[in-house]
């Protein structure tokens, strides 16, 4: 017999997730810090969303419109509030916008009454997910997402091969939201992300060039061109500005998350880098800073990764991921990391940007063989064998 619960008792729990506590995780390596649990799932969708009310045309209360899954959270302080403008993703495999807000970053986080209605560019957009938002020094808060179409050229009867582009829009209020021409490019883009500042005049962003939907191929990594006007964005020059390389976290490909944080030592940057292995495809996230003189300056690259799934983080609709694109700085340098795990859920954790630009700069890089990884910990041995001789 199906248990059936009321109304009263769905909202009744629904509101206690809602208001739960979040607390951090004790198990801390110095350099952020988990919180226990996660700020966004699919049980936060609000009930108007999923549930017909009425009885009378739903007379068992059964969820209406399912939601498969909240993840990739663009992320802006705006107000005073922590607002995530997370990808919701529904049963029937389809992505959409909506912010939540949350009064201190960490918990209870709350959908606002509508998602977000943004305009179709062209009848050939089928999907659309994983916006990065930019408070550009325009005026503008510009969104930037990937758009998904079915690509025009695949065989008959192939309904999987589809071609990736960037949509772009931007608002002033977070309410009313203006389409823009999707960027045009030689190669198919995801992962684009808006530079705050101008540089030499110009709008600056960070792409990520690919052969196909799926695979980088000769596209090396991490790139950058100008702009001359979003309303009609064309990549007509592109840089790469941290590649690829060989049996590292990032052999597969790598994506920008969200816009860098400015400090007084460079552009703090964070990304995923994808490798292959046994289970598939794995996804981390990890940091590289550039120059505040020229920022397609690679000035920091520590080795490995950053964040890597852990424990619960690993299983999901698309296991062993981590993918962010979003975080938060407040104005005592505290830095909120939201991230998702395995295409499922959101998280967060906290950090500094002291203790991330330290990181960066103080981290020995990869040096692409298994002899120099060895070279740097022996170094580090014989330091802290040092260091405890003078203290004796």
């Amino acid at each position: 017999m199906i248990n059936k619960k009321t109304l009263s008792e769905l909202i009744s729990e629904q509101e206690a997730l809602l208001s739960l506590p979040n607390t951090p995780v004790d198990d801390s390596n110095g350099l952020f810090v988990r919180y226990r649990n996660p700020v966004l799932t699919r049980a936060h969708v609000p009930l108007v969303w999923r549930y017909d009310f009425d009885l009378r045309t739903n007379p068992y209360l059964m969820e209406r419109i399912g939601v498969n899954s909240v993840m990739n959270s663009a992320a802006i302080k705006y107000d005073g509030k922590y607002l995530l403008v997370a990808r919701v993703e529904g049963y029937d495999r389809k992505s959409f916008f909506a912010i939540a807000e949350s009064p201190n970053g960490v918990d209870n986080f709350r959908f606002r009454k509508y998602p977000i209605n943004i305009q179709q560019y062209d009848d050939s957009e089928t999907n659309v997910y994983d916006i990065r938002l930019t408070r550009h020094e325009d005026g503008y808060i510009y969104g930037i997402f990937c758009v998904e179409c079915k690509d025009p050229d695949a065989a008959p009867g192939d309904l999987s091969s589809a071609i990736a582009g960037a949509g772009i829009v931007r608002t002033k209020d977070l309410i009313e939201w203006e389409r823009l021409p999707n960027l045009k490019s030689r190669s198919q883009q995801r992962n684009v992300v808006l530079h705050p500042e101008f540089v030499a005049g110009k709008y600056a962003l960070y792409t990520r060039p690919q052969d196909s939907f799926i695979n980088a191929g000769n596209g090396g990594g991490i790139g950058w061109t100008l702009i001359g006007d979003m309303s009609n964005a064309k990549v007509l020059d592109e840089k790469i500005i941290d590649r690829r390389y060989y049996h590292t976290i990032k052999e597969v490909k790598n994506g920008e998350g969200p816009h860098p944080i400015k400090t007084s030592k460079g552009w703090l940057h964070l990304a995923h880098g994808v490798r292959s292995c046994a289970a598939g495809l794995r996804y981390v996230l990890y940091l590289y800073m550039t120059s505040l003189d020229d920022p397609t300056e690679l000035i920091a690259s520590p080795a490995g990764y950053f964040m890597a799934p852990y424990g619960s983080e690993r299983i999901g609709d698309v296991s062993n991921v981590l993918f962010s694109n979003g975080w938060i700085t407040d104005q005592d340098g505290k830095v909120f990391i939201y991230y998702a795990s395995s295409d499922t859920r959101m998280h967060v954790a906290l950090s500094t940007v002291d203790r991330l630009t330290d990181y960066c700069l103080n981290t020995p890089p990869d040096g692409l063989r298994s002899s120099t990884s060895v070279q740097n910990i022996t170094k580090l041995i014989n330091k802290n064998y040092e260091y405890l001789k003078a203290q004796n």
